[in-house]
C-alpha cells in the first residue's frame, strides 16, 4: 500500500481527459541527488496535487514500467527523462487517508510499522532499530534509493497541536539529518494546502525547498491549468473561453498570468454547462467557518476588508506574518493570508494587494451577506437595500445621506481625496446589488465612460442604473455629463427603465449631492 504502488493510480488518471502536466517530472529530476532534492508544493484543494503525486509514483517507482505513458508525453523529450524513470523505491503516504485508518496520535507508529513491514516483506530486509535504518537498509540490500512522496502533507497539521508537534518531528528525523537523508532517499516530494509549519520564526522542516500561491517561481504553470490549455479544452469541448475565463481564471504569478482552477474547469467540460462547481467541495465549507474564526473578536479591520474585497476593491494584505496553520490567527491579514493559501483569493506580489479571482469564488463571498449573523457585513447589507429603494424611487437626498454615511463609516478622509476614492464608496454603498446586477466600471460609450453602470441580469424587473460621479462637483454636473456623453447609448440592446445617476462630492462642504432622472431604452 506504502511501498512501490506502481502506476496502475495514473494509468486511471490519463485514461480521463488528461492535461500533460508530466513537465513537472522533469523540474523535479534536475533535484534527484542534489542538495535541492527535497521539494514542498503547496496549493489549493482541487488543483491537481494529487494528480501530480499518483504521476510521481508511477515514474518513479522501479517495480513497473511506465515508458508507454510517458513516451509521448511532454517528458519524454526532456534529457533526464531515461536517467531517472522507474529507477527508485518509491514510498507515497496520502496522509489524509491514513489519518482515516488510525488515531492521531497513533500516527507515526502506524507509518512506521506499516512501511516496515511491506519492505520487510517484500524485499527481505531485517527490521532496523529506528525507521530511517529500516530505511537504510533497504537502500543498501537492493541498490536503489528511496524517492519519498508525501501527499496532503498538511492534514495532521490541522488535527490538533499534539499530533502536528510529533509529526513534525517524524518530518525532521527523516529529512534534517544531513548524513543519512543523502543516503536514503534521492528526493522527496510533498504537497499539501498550507506551507511548512512555522517553528517560532523558522520552518520546521527547513530543508525543503517551498513553492506555494505566494511563492510558485518556476512551478506556476503547474499551479493549475494554463490559459492555452483552457483554450484547446474549450475548442475540443465546443465551450466557450471567453465564458470559462470569467468564471474560472484570476489566479496570477509572474511566471504564469492565468492560471486556472482545474477541477471546475474540468467539470464545466464534462458537463457542457459553466457554473460553480467549487461550492461541491468541502473547501466551500470552509470560507464562512475561517472568517467566522477572527469575526467575533476582531476589531472590525477583517470585516472592513472582506467588504472591500465584495465590493470590488484590492485590499493591501500582509502575508509574512501568517503562522501556516489552520488556528493560530494574530491578525486580518492572517485570515487573509490562509484565504489566499485556499485559493479563494488572488494575491498580486508587487502591489501585496488581494482580489477575489473570479465568477466562481465571488458567489462563495457573496454567502457572506446572506448569512443570518449580527455583523458589520449585515449591516451594510441592510443599507445597501435601502439605498437602491431609495435610488429606486428617485429620492436623491436620501441616497446622498446614505453615501456620506458610508464614506464615514469605512473611509479615513485623508484617502478620500479624488474620484477613485469616490468610486470605492459607491461599490461599497451598492453592494446589494451584487447579487442582482452585473456590474460594469467605466464602462465605454461612443464619447467617454461612465464610472459605474449596473446591468441587470437575465430575466430581471429591475431597471438599470447608469452613476456617474463627480469629485468636486455637485450632482448636476454629473448629471450634465450623462446627457451629453450620451451614456445611456451603451445600453443599446436593452430594453427597459434606465435610472442615471448623478453623484457630487464638495470638498469644501464635506458633502454629497444626488441628482436621480429616469428615461426609457
Amino acid at each position: 500500500m506504502y511501498l512501490n504502488p506502481g502506476n496502475e493510480e495514473f494509468s486511471r488518471v490519463i485514461s480521463t481527459g488528461y492535461v500533460d502536466k508530466t513537465g513537472l517530472i522533469g523540474l523535479i529530476n534536475s533535484t534527484i541527488d542534489t542538495t535541492r532534492c527535497l521539494t514542498c508544493i503547496s496549493r489549493p484543494r482541487r488543483f491537481g496535487k494529487s494528480y501530480a503525486a499518483k504521476m510521481l509514483c508511477a515514474y518513479y517507482d522501479c517495480t513497473c514500467d511506465s515508458s508507454e505513458m510517458f513516451d509521448t508525453m511532454e517528458i519524454g523529450g526532456d534529457a533526464s527523462y531515461k536517467v531517472h524513470m522507474n529507477q527508485y523505491h518509491v514510498i507515497y503516504l496520502d496522509m489524509s487517508n491514513i489519518l482515516g485508518k488510525t488515531a492521531p496520535e497513533k500516527l507515526i507508529t502506524y507509518i512506521e510499522e506499516n512501511v516496515t513491514v511491506e519492505i520487510m516483506s517484500d524485499y527481505h530486509v531485517k527490521k532496523g532499530n529506528s525507521f530511517d535504518q529500516t530505511l537504510m537498509y533497504l537502500v543498501e540490500n537492493t541498490g536503489r534509493k528511496i524517492f519519498m512522496i508525501i501527499d496532503e502533507w498538511d492534514a495532521p497539521i490541522r488535527e490538533s497541536a499534539q499530533v502536528s508537534k510529533e509529526y513534525l518531528k517524524f518530518l525532521r528525523m527523516l529529512f534534517k539529518s544531513s548524513g543519512t537523508t543523502a543516503k536514503i532517499f534521492a528526493g522527496a516530494y510533498m504537497t499539501g494546502i498550507l506551507p511548512i509549519k512555522k517553528d517560532g520564526s523558522q520552518s520546521a522542516v527547513s530543508d525543503f525547498r517551498e513553492y506555494t500561491f505566494l511563492n510558485s517561481n518556476k512551478f506556476a504553470k503547474y499551479m493549475g491549468f494554463t490559459e492555452e490549455e483552457v483554450k484547446t479544452l474549450c475548442e475540443q469541448n465546443h465551450m466557450s473561453f471567453e465564458k470559462c475565463k470569467h468564471w474560472y481564471d484570476g489566479y496570477s504569478f509572474k511566471q504564469a498570468k492565468s492560471i486556472y482552477n482545474p477541477y471546475s474547469v474540468m467539470m464545466a467540460m464534462e458537463s457542457g454547462e459553466f457554473g460553480s462547481y467549487w461550492k461541491q467541495t468541502s473547501v466551500a465549507e470552509n470560507l464562512l467557518t475561517y472568517i467566522d474564526m477572527q469575526l467575533s473578536s476582531d476589531n472590525g479591520d477583517l470585516q472592513q476588508k472582506i467588504l472591500k474585497l465584495i465590493s470590488g476593491e484590492n485590499p493591501e494584505v500582509d502575508v509574512d506574518g501568517f503562522n501556516n496553520d489552520f488556528a493560530t490567527f494574530n491578525s486580518a491579514d492572517d485570515v487573509l493570508t490562509l484565504l489566499i493559501h485556499l485559493g479563494y483569493l488572488s494575491y498580486d506580489k508587487d502591489t501585496k494587494r488581494a482580489r477575489i479571482p473570479n465568477e466562481e469564488v465571488r458567489l462563495e463571498f457573496d454567502r457572506l451577506l446572506k448569512r443570518e449573523k449580527k455583523s458589520r457585513l449585515t449591516e451594510l447589507l441592510l443599507q445597501s437595500e435601502k439605498l437602491l429603494k431609495d435610488t429606486l424611487d428617485g429620492d436623491g437626498n436620501a441616497v446622498a445621506k446614505a453615501i456620506k454615511n458610508v464614506r464615514n463609516t469605512n473611509y479615513a478622509p485623508t484617502y478620500y481625496n479624488n474620484e477613485q476614492s469616490l468610486r470605492y464608496a459607491i461599490k461599497f454603498a451598492y453592494i446589494v446589488c451584487i447579487d442582482l446586477y452585473m456590474k460594469v466600471e467605466e464602462l465605454p460609450s461612443g464619447k467617454g465612460l461612465a464610472d459605474v453602470v449596473y446591468l441587470p441580469k437575465t430575466d430581471s424587473a429591475l431597471p438599470a442604473l447608469v452613476i456617474e460621479l463627480k469629485w468636486d462637483h455637485d450632482s448636476d454636473t454629473a448629471i450634465d455629463q450623462i446627457k451629453k456623453r450620451n451614456y445611456p447609448a451603451i445600453l443599446q440592446g436593452y430594453a427597459g427603465q434606465v435610472i442615471l445617476v448623478g453623484i457630487g462630492y464638495d470638498e469644501k462642504t464635506d458633502e454629497h449631492s444626488c441628482r436621480i432622472e429616469k428615461i426609457k431604452m
